[in-house]
Order: structure tokens, then sequence, then C-alpha cells
């Protein structure tokens, strides 16, 4: 079991196909790879996009930690429940598409976590 957080606000997940590096420093998380970039963002209040909502772990649990990230994107799966995620050091921020966050947070409940707000 452990304890999230859903994070305050929405977030964005973009795909910049022939980017390096983005054009601001708007973004929560960068992953490059051949493909191209991928930026998590806050969403802006005026962007017709879709929206996606955080689950952050509340307790540091680092690199070593086996199954911390499985025991959570794994409710979420079989509740169906795409997610995207951007890992720290220390946790997972676990995004999850914003208009299914109550089930996903259901979900998540019936797998023993604790979820806050």
């Amino acid at each position: 079991m452990q304890r999230l957080h859903i994070v305050p606000g929405q977030f964005t997940v973009e795909h910049l196909p022939h980017a390096t590096f983005p054009e601001d420093d708007e973004w929560i998380a960068l992953v490059r790879a051949p493909e191209g970039l991928t930026v998590v963002r806050d969403a802006s209040p005026y962007a017709e996009t879709e929206r996606w909502a955080g689950f952050y772990g509340d307790a540091a649990h680092g690199l070593d930690a086996p199954g911390m990230l499985a025991a959570i994107v794994g409710p979420l799966a079989d509740a169906e429940v795409p997610v995207f995620v951007a890992s720290t050091y220390h946790a997972d921020l676990v995004l999850v598409p914003e208009h299914r966050l109550k089930e996903a947070t259901a979900a998540l409940r019936d797998a023993g976590h604790r979820v806050e707000v």
C-alpha cells in the first residue's frame, strides 16, 4: 500500500517529433527519445487539449525499491485507465486522463492505496 496525493492542477502531454529541447522553459518533465521529445506541462486554462491529472507518492522510495510503480499502474490497467508516467529520483508522477480521475482514484483505493486530495 502506498499513500498517494492527487497533484493540484492539470497537465498536458505533448510530442514534438523534431525537437531536441522545447522552445520555452514552461515544462514539468522532458523525455528525449529517437522519435522526438515528449513534454509534460501545466495545462493552460485556455488550451483545448487532453488534460491529465496526476498522482504522486507521499514517501520517497528511491531507485532500489522494486514494484512501487507496478503497484500503482497494475490496478489502473485492470480498470482500463490509460497512464503516462514521469519518474523522479524519489517517486513516480502517474498521470491519468482528467475525465477518468474519479475512476482511477476508486481503482487505487480498491487496491489498498490511500489517495488524498
